[in-house]
């Protein structure tokens, strides 16, 4: 008998849990959440199951991407729209390049928390929590500060529900025309390497568009040439606030997480008995499930019994981070186990956290080489064993930052991360390097493509 609900997972083990000082008052807020209009609709996450299906039968590429913390001091339009724009630069070089629709799911409008390594950090002798992210404590060293605090759960929806406005318009109000590809171009970037090659891929939209006008589609009387299908994720640890945000869709009478439109679950939280895969295990939300090297066969086919019994097309993403060193030594084992019991998964890979490193001046990054080489690693192996590389999942920005180093408009060296060194957590591409990695996905796309398909739409 199916003993699911969404607060079923409060009879399991946890881990990642903020240690709240008024467990009343959070209980309060949690049930004030619960009577707040949904983010997203169980419709819209039936829609992205489906376009991954399209990904997991090779028919289509997963774009996912975005802030690795959000921040409630970083939110604007400005930084909304920034990163959107890149979003979509990013996007139309993997269509045009591979000739594959990409479905674009953002890091974004609820990626606020952040699973820790420790529950406390010590900086000169002074010990007090870490910071989980804006959604519970602030980055500020003090014990004021890193107090958790159940308000900045209400902060975390609002903020999600403006940037959600904002992003849909975006979407669907005439930004993402095609006819406006060269205005997507921030000025910063001209001098990026991979400026020209974007110009060039442009132009041949413009040719393209021209000649479609030619035959009477236009943008105005063609919905996919001025709109496009964007979807939200994160990883969703506060199951206070997810549970909160649970509900049953009024069709199907089945469970959602109106949060986001996919959540995942991290390295930290995958315990197949535990407290998060039991909450993963009821909800109908498309599915992501982080594969670093510690991840054994028998706990991923444990995982997939539980998440996706059915083996329904489309639920489950497999997000492997592995590092640039390590893909070649794990992945193959992966994909046996998932081939040899028959497993329908999409397959991404995610070139950014098994590749952090501590510069010599202090900083956390990543180096691009690294990055770059796990992508090639992992398409590599894809082809080796006939399966289909069919995603990347990337911490990035629209903003001009020195965090990752190597790649971008002018080489981003150890030295010069302290000039705009802003992440709250982990080190993320820049607009440029974002762009440059683009190029290279659409590269491997075409190299394990036996012949050219043509694009169903943007």
């Amino acid at each position: 008998m199916n003993t699911w609900s969404p607060d079923s997972w409060r009879q399991k083990p946890i881990s990642q849990v903020p240690d709240y000082p008024d467990p009343a008052k959070l209980a309060a807020t949690e049930k004030q959440l619960s009577t707040f209009p949904p983010l997203v609709f169980a419709g819209e996450a039936r829609e992205l199951t489906a376009q991954l299906a399209d990904v997991a039968r090779g028919e289509a590429f997963l774009l996912q991407g975005g802030d690795c913390a959000e921040s409630f001091a970083e939110h604007g339009a400005d930084h909304i729209r920034d990163f959107f724009r890149v979003f979509l630069q990013m996007a139309i070089v993997l269509t045009h390049g591979a000739g594959k629709p990409v479905v674009k799911v953002g890091r974004i409008a609820g990626q606020f928390a952040k699973p820790r390594s420790s529950d406390t950090e010590t900086i000169g002798g002074v010990t007090l929590p870490s910071y989980r992210g804006d959604i519970v404590n602030d980055i500020g060293f003090t014990a004021e500060a890193r107090m958790p605090d159940p308000e900045r759960l209400l902060l975390a929806y609002r903020q999600s529900a403006a940037t959600l406005n904002l992003i849909r318009a975006f979407a669907t109000g005439g930004y993402a025309n095609l006819a406006r590809v060269h205005e997507w171009t921030m000025g910063f970037m001209k001098d990026s390497t991979a400026y020209p090659r974007f110009e060039e891929v442009a132009h041949k939209i413009d040719d393209a568009i021209d000649f479609m006008r030619a035959l009477g589609l236009t943008p105005e009387n063609t919905p996919s040439l001025r709109e496009t299908r964007f979807y939200t994720s994160h990883e969703a640890l506060l199951l206070g606030y997810e549970e909160a945000m649970t509900r049953r869709d009024s069709i199907t009478s089945e469970f959602y997480a109106t949060s986001g439109h996919m959540l995942w679950i991290g390295d930290r939280t995958r315990q197949p008995d535990a407290a998060h895969v039991e909450y993963f295990s009821g909800i109908r939300n498309p599915i992501g499930i982080k594969c670093g090297p510690s991840l054994t066969d028998d706990d991923l086919m444990r995982l997939l019994d539980r998440l996706n019994p059915k083996d329904e097309p489309g639920r489950i993403t497999l997000i492997c981070r592995f590092g640039s060193d390590k893909v070649k030594e794990h992945l193959p084992r992966v994909i046996e186990a998932v081939q040899g019991e028959g497993r329908t998964v999409v397959w991404c890979t995610d070139p950014m956290h098994g590749n952090t490193v501590k510069a010599a001046n202090g900083y956390k990054t990543r180096p691009f080489d690294k990055v770059l080489s796990e992508v090639h690693s992992f398409f590599q192996v894809h082809r080796q064993m006939g399966t289909y590389a069919g995603g990347i999942h990337i911490e990035m920005t629209g903003d001009d930052v020195t965090e990752c180093v190597g790649g971008g408009v002018s080489a981003v060296t150890e030295a010069s991360l302290q000039d705009r060194y802003h992440t709250y957590c982990d080190p993320r591409l820049n607009a440029s390097q974002a762009l440059e990695l683009a190029f290279l996905v659409a590269e491997e796309i075409r190299a394990q493509r036996p012949k050219r398909q043509a694009v169903s739409g943007f």
